[in-house]
């Protein structure tokens, strides 16, 4: 087959200068969806040129990759090295093989059983204080995301958050907002800015942990970290720990809070699959899930991955071209670079039924939508740098559904639709107003 040159590429070019980028981020999901009418391998601009390459084939190519066509540090480098120095999703082979094979005795099958156990008190202590309906909505996002900071403190670090927890959490939005920054320069009281001097909060938070860590071994992450060695007995350097416990502690909360505030929305919108899930933790023995109760969740875990579909935390993966490469009879030049689209894949109507609707029994073993490629479902990423802490989030969204269920029935106005802000995490524009009724 004739391989055509990366100039015969359909380009969309957009707006000057900043190109697509005000179409993108108002709506990721119509964006690509636009440039999918001009094939499955598509230019654009959003200040810099870049290749779009759609469908699940083309995330297969890029996420499986073993010929080492792209690099993730490439793709990610521009958006997170000024916040997240470091990050293990931003390594390339040999580094990322290496601390991934050490940190993940972190998340092996005993460690897991302690974190369940040690967020359950946690979730009950915060839904304890949750305000029922008395006229005024509760906004569900802002506190969701406490929730899931107290879960990250107690279980990642070992610690009850107390007056930091704002702070905290602040430093977090700001490190985030700053991924995503127009201007990349830290120049005051811009988003990169309040990005960097978040970080360097988050750094003295870290490092003031770090000799109580080293010193002895306890259930946490950031224990487990200061612990956790290779095959060869190599451990992480102190930068190294601080690095990825800043960074896991961000994707531990920020995607799990919005993955758990579409579960609410689309919940609430639906009672009927309400109905079903609270009969279901009604089911299990205990008011807080234990290890032995995941598999009791199935219908859970097809809500949240219904979420996940609809609105995946990441809509878009980039990467680099770490050398010369062809996919849809294009050739694609070293150092383009090179963007796949979760979102975009996951409303394909070739690969769900109306894919726009909420419908949870795609994922059902009689079913199983999601199945018709290894590649036409990837709200973790896929391939070898398939997201380390995807089965810790199963655990935690299905750890606070099964309590909040128990607790409380909850609903939205009729009528009422989300506004959803998809870039960089998917959350929502009004914070979620719910109605809370305890049971």
């Amino acid at each position: 087959m004739n391989v055509a040159p990366y100039e015969n590429i359909p380009l969309v070019k957009g707006l000057p200068l900043i190109g697509n980028l005000l179409t993108y981020l108002r709506d990721p999901l119509a964006e690509v969806q636009s440039l999918a009418l001009h094939g499955n391998v598509v230019r654009s601009r959003t200040f810099f040129e870049h290749v779009t390459l759609l469908g699940p084939d083309a995330n297969q190519f890029v996420l499986h990759d073993r010929e080492g066509n792209f690099s993730s540090r490439g793709g990610w480098a521009y958006f997170i090295d000024a916040v997240f120095p470091g990050a293990i999703m931003a390594m390339d082979d040999p580094q990322h093989k290496h601390h991934r094979r050490i940190m993940q005795s972190a998340f092996k099958r005993s460690a897991m059983e302690r974190y369940v156990q040690d967020m359950g008190p946690v979730i009950a202590g915060v839904l304890d204080r949750w305000p029922e309906d008395n006229g005024r909505p509760m906004r569900v996002f802002p506190q969701i995301k406490a929730l899931t900071l107290n879960i990250a403190a107690r279980v990642f670090m070992g610690m009850t958050l107390g007056p930091e927890a704002d702070r905290m959490n602040q430093a977090f939005v700001d490190t985030v907002a700053a991924s995503m920054a127009l201007l990349r320069k830290p120049l005051p009281p811009l988003t990169m800015w309040r990005g960097v001097r978040a970080r360097r909060y988050l750094v003295r938070v870290m490092q003031s942990k770090l000799t109580e860590k080293r010193a002895k071994e306890g259930p946490d992450l950031f224990s487990q970290l200061c612990h956790a060695h290779g095959e060869d007995g190599e451990r992480f350097s102190d930068d190294e720990v601080v690095n990825h416990m800043i960074f896991l502690m961000m994707a531990a909360h920020d995607t799990t809070t919005s993955a758990l505030t579409t579960m609410f929305y689309c919940l609430a919108r639906h009672p009927e699959w309400q109905d079903r899930l609270r009969q279901d933790a009604q089911a299990l023995p205990e008011t807080q899930l234990r290890y032995q109760d995941l598999a009791g969740c199935e219908r859970t875990e097809w809500v949240m991955k219904e979420a996940l579909r609809m609105y995946p935390p990441l809509t878009a993966i980039p990467r680099e071209a770490a050398r010369d490469c062809e996919f849809g009879g294009f050739r694609i030049p070293k150092g383009t670079q090179v963007g796949i689209s979760p979102i975009h894949t996951h409303h394909m109507p070739s690969l769900w039924t109306t894919p726009e609707d909420f419908d949870p029994e795609r994922f059902s073993p009689a079913r199983a939508e999601h199945r018709q490629h290894a590649y036409a479902y990837l709200p973790f990423g896929g391939g070898a740098h398939l997201c380390i802490g995807q089965h810790f989030a199963d655990m935690e969204v299905k750890s606070v559904m099964h309590q909040v269920l128990r607790r409380f029935r909850f609903k939205v106005p009729e009528g009422y639709r989300m506004p959803y802000q998809l870039v960089p995490i998917a959350k929502p524009r009004d914070g979620l107003p719910i109605s809370l009724q305890r049971l």
